[in-house]
C-alpha cells in the first residue's frame, strides 16, 4: 500500500514538472497567439474603424466580400499567384536540385549563389528588380537591346497585362534557392544501390527519374507544395507593395495588399480583418488536403 500511495506522489510530481515547463510556451502561445487570433476573428464580426468602439454586424463583412470586385480580382490575382508560384517553384527546384546533386564543376560557390537571394529582404530584393525593371535604364530593356530584340522592350510593372507575372519571376527568383536545398536534402536521401540496380537493367535517366526518383520525393515535393502555397497567399505583400503598391490599376492587388489598404487606409478594421479570415480559411483548407494527400503516400523516405 505504502508502495502504491508512493509511486502516485512521484506521478503528480512528475506531471507538476512537466506542467510548470510547459507553461511558459503555453502563456506565450496565448498571449500571442491565441488572443490575437480571437480578437481578430471578434474584430471581423464588427464594424470598426481602430479609434471609436466596434459595433457588432455579425456576418456583415463576410457577406459583403462576396459583392466586393476589387477584393474578388485581388483573390484571382492571388490564385493565379498560387498556381504558377507552385509550378515554377517545383518543376524548376527540383530541376535545380537534381542538377546541384551532380558532380558539376564548382558545384559548391553555384549551390551558395543560388540560395543568396533568400538571405535578401523584400525591400532590397524590390529595389533591385525596380531597377532591373526600369523602362527607361533598366537592365532588361538594355540587355534586350544588346540583342536586338528591342521589339519586346517594354514597361514590365507599367503593363497591366504583364506586371503581375513581372512581380511571379521576382518571386521566384528569391525562393527558388530555398525549395532546391530542400529537394537537395530528399534526394541526397535515396539510396545510390536503386539506381545502380536501375542502370544494370537498362533503365535510362528518364526511367530512373519516373520509377524512383519521382516517388520516393513525394513526401519532399508535398512539403515544398504546402511551404509554397502558404508563401504565396500570404507572403506576397512586401514584394507586392514595393514593386507596385498592387497597381497599375489594382491589376498587381492581392488580398494581402487590399487589406492593408482597407485598414489603414480607408480605416475599416472590420472588414480587413474579415478579409484576413477569408484567405487564412482557404489557406488552411488547402494545407489540411495536401496533409491528407501526404498521409495517403505510402512511401517512406
Amino acid at each position: 500500500m505504502l508502495t502504491r500511495i508512493t509511486r502516485i506522489i512521484r506521478r503528480d510530481d512528475d506531471a507538476t514538472v512537466a506542467a510548470l515547463m510547459l507553461a511558459p510556451a503555453a502563456i506565450l502561445f496565448s498571449l500571442f497567439f491565441l488572443w490575437p487570433f480571437l480578437r481578430g476573428l471578434w474584430i471581423s464580426l464588427t464594424r470598426w474603424d481602430g479609434f471609436s468602439a466596434p459595433v457588432f454586424i455579425g456576418f456583415a463583412n463576410y457577406a459583403k466580400l462576396l459583392g466586393d470586385k476589387l477584393f474578388l480580382g485581388a483573390l484571382e490575382n492571388n490564385l493565379i499567384f498560387v498556381v504558377l508560384i507552385l509550378l515554377l517553384k517545383n518543376v524548376l527546384g527540383l530541376g535545380l536540385a537534381i542538377l546541384l546533386d551532380r558532380a558539376i564543376f564548382l558545384r559548391g560557390p553555384i549551390r551558395a549563389a543560388v540560395f543568396i537571394p533568400v538571405t535578401l529582404s523584400f525591400a532590397a530584393t524590390g529595389l533591385l528588380w525596380s531597377w532591373i525593371y526600369n523602362p527607361v535604364f533598366g537592365l532588361l530593356n538594355a540587355a534586350l537591346d544588346g540583342l536586338g530584340l528591342s521589339a519586346l522592350k517594354m514597361s514590365w510593372l507599367g503593363d497591366a497585362d504583364i506586371a503581375l507575372y513581372s512581380i511571379i519571376v521576382v518571386d521566384v527568383w528569391k525562393w527558388l534557392g530555398f525549395h532546391a536545398v530542400i529537394y537537395l536534402a530528399g534526394l541526397q536521401t535515396i539510396p545510390d544501390e536503386l539506381y545502380e540496380a536501375a542502370r544494370i537493367d537498362g533503365a535510362g535517366a528518364v526511367k530512373r527519374f519516373r520509377h524512383i526518383t519521382l516517388p520516393l520525393m513525394m513526401p519532399v515535393i508535398l512539403i515544398n507544395i504546402i511551404l509554397g502555397l502558404s508563401g504565396a497567399f500570404v507572403r506576397n505583400f512586401d514584394i507586392v507593395q514595393v514593386l507596385t503598391q498592387g497597381g497599375p490599376n489594382h491589376a498587381t492587388e492581392v488580398v494581402m495588399t487590399y487589406m492593408v489598404k482597407t485598414a489603414f487606409q480607408d480605416g475599416n478594421m472590420g472588414y480587413a480583418s474579415a478579409m484576413g479570415y477569408a484567405l487564412f480559411l482557404i489557406v488552411a483548407l488547402s494545407c489540411v488536403l495536401l496533409l491528407g494527400l501526404m498521409r495517403r503516400s505510402k512511401v517512406e523516405m
